[in-house]
């Protein structure tokens, strides 16, 4: 009896400490991922100009206060609550559960708000430098609350996506956070129209130079360095070897990725343009980090660094078919870094996986489960985008006069000057 009882505290003692250990493992990542937002910030700031800096840190701040408000309220649930038909969580308003499902509730909220309000602040690079801030809070809002919560739902939340004979697999968000975001972003830039002085009479392209490539620089280094924990704190726990061992190779996989699409853009740009770019290099890093998130638990360390590799290629052409030949003006190249190189690593999983993919011989069903959800996502955020941007253009108006891009939005939108030498 004694015994019996002795091997029950053991039990209760053992079941204490892993969930103990995995909540902090998820509270760790969520915080590791909340410093990627003034990450975010800083490559915006760094890529555009001075007289708009205020502006963007603003929007930061406020996408993120907004989306933490906006997810708890009720975007959580519309995306992980009881399904509905495969396409939207059955909606619980403020949420506060107070239970444990290998983690407490509160401490998945956490976690997954800091990826809704990575999703939102993507948009802030696509539309830099000329809209108003008042159309971005309402924008803000709306893709916390109802754009990213109902297709992640369809991914994560139990939703189609994840129902098929051969579930699409993103294990991060290549797709779900990162692609949502830039697909919007694009219908904003394109609606919103190029800045002033991007193109000239015959619609070439003119390049409007960043005004702090060490701001920029460092930005990056802060988004690979809290991809670890967007990418590794997916896995949601940290107790147990299987977890252990998963966490180790999903932190190498998204190092050895990132290192590939900076190099591959490095080298790409050196072979294009005669000298390799720092700007393009700074975002290969952040095109490899987006293109291994879908698969980073289920490729080879050789397999990351092939997709880092495609990633960063897909930058760099991408950059110029946005800029040159779509005439789309995206001032940081979000929209190639997030857009093109998250659904190309979404769709790469089909090949690399060594479970299911196509060059270790799982044949063509994941790849095919891949390009039905990139499609089908895609579709979704590029038609809910250009149709909120549209009733904000011809209601409250999207762009800034003439003469606040011109002399910047620093002052007129914000009262303040960011730089006072």
């Amino acid at each position: 009896m004694k015994i019996h009882t002795l091997n029950i505290m053991i039990a209760d003692i053992s079941s204490g400490l892993t969930v103990s250990l995995d909540t902090i493992w998820v509270l760790l990542a969520a915080i590791l991922v909340m410093f990627m937002q003034p990450g975010f910030a800083m490559v915006e700031v760094g890529f555009t100009r001075g007289k708009n800096t205020g502006n963007i840190l603003m929007k930061n701040f406020a996408d993120f206060s907004i989306g933490s408000i906006v997810f708890w309220l009720f975007g959580y649930t519309l995306m992980y609550g009881e399904d509905v038909g495969g396409f939207f969580g059955k909606i619980d308003l403020f949420y506060s559960s107070d239970g444990i499902n290998g983690v407490p509730d509160k401490a998945s909220l956490l976690f997954q708000t800091v990826f809704a309000a990575t999703a939102a602040t993507i948009v802030s690079g696509t539309m830099a430098e000329r809209t108003k801030f008042s159309s971005y809070l309402i924008f803000s809002l709306v893709i916390t609350a109802f754009i990213y919560p109902i297709s992640g739902h369809w991914i994560w939340g139990g939703g189609w996506l994840s129902s098929m004979e051969t579930p699409f697999h993103d294990f991060a968000g290549s797709t779900t956070v990162h692609s949502v975001g830039a697909w919007v972003g694009l219908m904003g830039a394109w609606l919103v129209g190029p800045r002033i002085g991007k193109y000239n009479k015959k619609g070439e392209p003119r390049a409007i130079p960043g005004h702090n490539l060490v701001i920029g620089a460092l930005g990056v280094f802060i988004l690979w360095f809290g991809w670890f924990g967007f990418n590794a704190g997916s896995q949601l726990a940290a107790s147990g070897k299987d977890n252990a061992s998963a966490i180790a190779h999903i932190a190498l996989t998204t190092n050895l990725s990132a290192a590939a699409g900076a190099l591959s853009a490095l080298f790409l740009t050196w072979i294009l343009y005669k000298r390799p770019g720092l700007s393009l290099t700074l975002n290969g890093a952040l095109a490899g980090l987006v293109g291994i998130t879908a698969g980073c638990d289920i490729v080879s360390p050789g397999g990351a660094i092939a997709i880092g590799m495609i990633a960063g290629i897909v930058l760099v052409f991408g950059v110029s078919l946005i800029d040159k030949v779509l005439k789309i003006d995206d001032p940081v190249g979000a929209i190639s870094v997030h857009g093109l190189a998250g659904a190309t690593g979404t769709i790469l999983v089909g090949l690399f996986a060594t479970d299911g993919g196509l060059l270790y011989g799982g044949g063509t069903a994941l790849l095919a489960s891949q390009f039905i959800g990139v499609i089908a996502v895609a579709a979704w955020a590029l038609g809910t985008g250009f149709i909120l941007f549209s009733i904000i253009k011809y209601t409250v108006g999207l762009r800034v006069s003439k003469k606040i891009e011109e002399e910047g939005l620093d002052v007129y939108e914000h009262g303040e000057s960011t730089y006072n030498l």
